[in-house]
């Protein structure tokens, strides 16, 4: 849209107002002291942050929620999910200057807090449900979920609780998306439309299975040479003998309900596929998106976990000021907040490039080059 005519840096990021922004409860800025100032301005930034991550994270969904995703198309998603990565390292970076306060000075402005918490930041809230956190693993507050936490302090509904509702009434999430894509990887050439393609499936995993219990036994047989006594020998091959049963059990889905198990199955096979086969051309950019989910995920556990360092080195044990249990509150959040638990769970299962199956259809893998001029 054209201008009316020429424009000034302050008017078009709004300067004048941005920097009005930073008063909290007061009538001036002369009337903060500047640890209350510098509390404000860093979560004002956050919450910027967060609003770029949320943008990311939503288009990147909606591409991987199309019936065909363009291979084309991986080499924004992946630029564009690593945005998001660099959002939450910086967001982390933040909690340094935050321990320039010293506890007492955050006391001195503490009460004025009461009872707000940064529990209420719908739009972290909303990373959340777009990223594909379930319900059932949300911790609650205190005495209240998630969803009474976001409305006014006296009960009525809020603009972020709107916000965070409307997240919820627009599914997929992005995991869902990404597993959806994920389902119809080809795998040994074969799709999920193609007859026989449940067997085709199995036999991967099942050849999968052999290389890596060939593997986990190379492993055991080395660690228990070099165990001190008997009794160690035994732990460490009891060890291994449960690194062999859990792929079983994960590569087969034994952990959902029948009726769920296949479709889990090829999801998990084809992580495994990608991350096992990725030199092959067409897995290449499939792998840089799992590659990017990972590091994205570990990203936002780092910062849940900075965070609650911060709050512990600043305030210690404190509940915190919207009666959660503060830094045990975060620290669960950093352990169970996860999402993309099957990209994770196949770092496990990887064998070394020459223990890997063949390929029986390698060139379903490779650039393929057709011209349609007959010269």
């Amino acid at each position: 849209m054209a201008t009316k005519g020429p424009i000034s840096y302050w008017d078009y990021i709004k300067t004048d107002e941005l920097l009005a922004l930073q008063r909290g409860l007061a009538n001036r800025d002369a009337e903060l002291e500047d640890d209350e100032v510098m509390f404000i301005v860093i979560h004002q930034i956050d919450e910027l942050w967060l609003k770029l991550a949320l943008r990311g994270l939503v288009t990147a969904r909606d591409l991987f929620k199309q019936d065909y995703v363009p291979d084309t198309a991986l080499a924004k998603a992946v630029r564009g999910l690593d945005r998001v990565t660099q959002v939450f390292r910086h967001a982390t970076d933040h909690f340094a200057l935050m321990e320039s306060m010293t506890t007492r000075d955050y006391l001195g402005f503490r009460d004025k807090l009461y009872p707000a918490s940064g529990f209420q930041s719908a739009q972290l809230r909303e990373i959340e449900i777009v990223m594909g956190l379930r319900p059932e693993q949300r911790i609650p507050l205190g005495h209240e979920t998630y969803l009474a936490a976001l409305r006014r302090p006296d009960g009525q509904p809020s603009p972020a609780l709107e916000r965070v509702q409307a997240r919820l009434d627009d599914p997929p999430s992005l995991r869902e998306a990404v597993d959806d894509w994920l389902y119809r990887t080809p795998i040994e050439g074969s799709t999920p439309d193609q007859d026989g393609d449940e067997r085709v499936v199995q036999r991967f995993v099942d050849r999968y299975l052999d290389a890596q219990r060939v593997e986990s036994r190379s492993l055991a047989r080395r660690a228990a040479d070099a165990a001190l006594t008997s009794a160690d020998r035994e732990r460490v091959s009891a060890r291994y003998q449960r690194e062999i049963e859990t792929a079983r059990a994960h590569l087969w889905a034994e952990d959902r309900p029948a009726e769920e198990r296949f479709e889990r199955m090829r999801i998990r096979a084809a992580i495994l596929f990608i991350e096992s086969y990725r030199e092959h051309a067409l897995l290449a950019w499939p792998r840089a998106v799992i590659d990017t989910l990972v590091a994205l995920e570990q990203a936002m556990v780092v910062f849940r976990q900075r965070h609650a360092r911060m709050v512990e080195r600043v305030i210690g044990q404190r509940i915190g000021t919207g009666g959660s249990d503060g830094v045990a509150y975060l620290d669960r959040t950093a352990l169970e907040y996860r999402v993309f638990v099957d990209l994770w769970a196949t770092r496990t299962l990887l064998v070394r490039k020459e223990a890997l199956p063949r390929l029986t259809e390698p060139e379903a893998y490779g650039f393929a080059y057709r011209s349609d001029d007959p010269d």
